[in-house]
């Protein structure tokens, strides 16, 4: 044996006596008792998985985890995707509810694929060191190890239930206990992100899955198929079983409101420390299955010095108010931009960009007014359209003149009116080629302010299918148009002069 084959199977006894230890049995109890205590666990399967799984189910479900088991486990027939962020325990769950159905005998073939028959193995292997070595599944359910058909990729435990595991591409056909075809039909980690970068593999891969591997299941037999796996890419094979499942269950680490799926487990702070160091779009993918690119339109953003604020003509100050003091995470981001223009290139000076409340909006006016500190003249505006109007009318106006009164400045801020196209689109239009063209400068010295890097990543991560915030694209957008307009505005108009005689023929 090498010295490989030797840790592994090391590590797997240590693996086996960490569940054995965490499963003692209480040998008070007569048979009687314990045949009680199973048929009382039988009838209420969230007490079973946590009798019988202390050492996985250490922190107490949350409610998306207990509607999951009871959907798979009360439907004989049924077709479930779970699509649930990283550290949500979407495969431990699914491990549950197909351990209750072997050891129950409601379930008796098991075959479960994944992107390699190596991952396919791992995740079969806690099954495998449960039947083992689980002191409480040994004292319930009896002795499940059988010693002449067990392997680390297919095995048939004592309760009668055959487990496989199968890597894609692989050859499934004849998978059979017995007389019974396969009646759960598991799929856990399936795509990749190399492949999901090439059409043909997914098409492939899918093709395999429907035509070999789903087709090896009865069609007059309940069949259970779950697959586990998070949405990374707009095309894959995760995406195309949502669309046929019974039901597709979507958990990000946060909820609509930014607060934890699963706040007994992820607190707000855990998050935020993994969150952090990491990429924008390697987050939305991971965690909020959200399987955005970066550069997708805006491929690249150029930082630059900005002029001395004397050199530009005018400043212009553009708010996007996202009316409402929600500051949760997931909510909108309220913006407000000091912009300028020099020839054909548009300056991102220094950016506000967060969620925060009404008053701080305003706030941002000011700071970006004592930022240029009168060394030009500039124009305030804020977006504000038919249904955004009588919200400027009756908060920000009153915002802005008691600011006035209690600092004593000189803020005034324009409604900006003009009706405005899809969002998406005018984005793209208006400062993609900018961009493109190198003429889109966001402020080097900024590039380390918060607000820049927000900023940044919602240009970045800018689609036309706007699957991320884009309010500081939009601002920027709306400042854009502003300083057009104003310079055509500037522009002396030319009058010209005709000597000719008049005709006495006209009227």
């Amino acid at each position: 044996m090498k010295q490989e084959e030797k840790n592994a199977l090391l590590n797997w006894e240590e693996y086996k006596t960490d569940i054995s230890n965490s499963t003692p049995v209480d040998v008070s109890m007569s048979q009687a008792e314990r045949e009680k205590h199973r048929l009382y666990l039988e009838a209420h399967p969230v007490e079973w998985i946590q009798f019988f799984f202390p050492k996985y189910a250490k922190y107490p479900f949350a409610p998306f985890h207990k509607k999951a088991i009871s959907r798979i486990l009360n439907n004989d027939e049924w077709y479930e995707v779970l699509s649930w962020s990283r550290e949500l325990a979407k495969s431990t769950i699914v491990m549950f509810c197909v351990m209750f159905l072997a050891l129950t005998k409601r379930k008796k073939n098991v075959m479960l694929a994944s992107a390699t028959q190596d991952s396919a193995k791992r995740l079969l292997a806690p099954y495998r060191a449960n039947f083992e070595a689980n002191g409480r599944i040994k004292a319930y359910y009896g002795e499940q190890a059988n010693i002449s058909s067990w392997t680390d990729t297919e095995f048939i435990a004592k309760c009668g239930c055959a487990f496989r595991a199968i890597g894609a591409g692989n050859a499934p056909r004849g998978s059979r206990n017995e007389a019974i075809r396969p009646d759960i039909l598991l799929v856990d980690d399936f795509d990749t992100d190399e492949e999901c970068r090439n059409p043909d593999i997914v098409n492939k891969k899918w093709e395999w899955y429907e035509q070999a591997f789903y087709a090896t299941r009865s069609i007059s037999e309940p069949t259970l198929i779950v697959w586990c796996g998070n949405l990374i890419a707009r095309d894959c094979c995760v995406a195309r079983a949502a669309a046929l499942a019974d039901h597709h269950d979507v958990v990000n680490i946060r909820d609509k409101d930014g607060h934890s799926t699963w706040p007994e487990k992820n607190t707000e702070q855990h998050i935020d420390t993994v969150l952090r160091k990491i990429s924008a779009a390697s987050a939305q993918k991971e965690y909020y299955n959200n399987p955005v690119t970066e550069g997708e339109v805006f491929k690249d953003i150029t930082y630059g010095k900005i002029p001395s604020l004397k050199k530009f003509q005018f400043l212009v100050i553009y708010g996007d108010p996202a009316p409402g003091e929600n500051k949760s995470r997931n909510s909108s981001t309220k913006s407000c931009i000091l912009l300028g223009m020099i020839g054909s290139k548009l300056y991102v000076i220094k950016p506000f960009l967060d969620r925060g409340l009404n008053a701080e909006f305003i706030d941002w006016y000011v700071l970006l007014q004592e930022y240029v500190g009168g060394k030009v003249p500039v124009y305030c505006y804020m977006e504000n359209n038919k249904l955004q109007d009588p919200f400027f009318q009756q908060v920000f106006k009153p915002l802005v003149g008691k600011v006035r009164r209690e600092r004593n400045i000189q803020l005034y801020i324009q409604p900006d009116e003009a009706r405005k196209t899809d969002k998406a689109t005018r984005i793209e239009a208006n400062l993609e080629p900018l961009n493109r063209e190198g003429n889109l400068i966001f402020n080097e010295a900024e590039r380390d302010n918060p607000h820049m890097k927000r900023l940044e990543d919602q240009f970045k991560l800018f689609t036309l299918r706007l699957k991320f915030p884009a309010d500081g694209p939009d601002c920027v957008e709306g400042g854009y148009c502003i300083i057009k307009k104003k310079i055509q505005q500037l522009v002396p108009v030319t009058v010209i002069h005709h000597n000719a005689r008049r005709n006495p023929k006209r009227l």
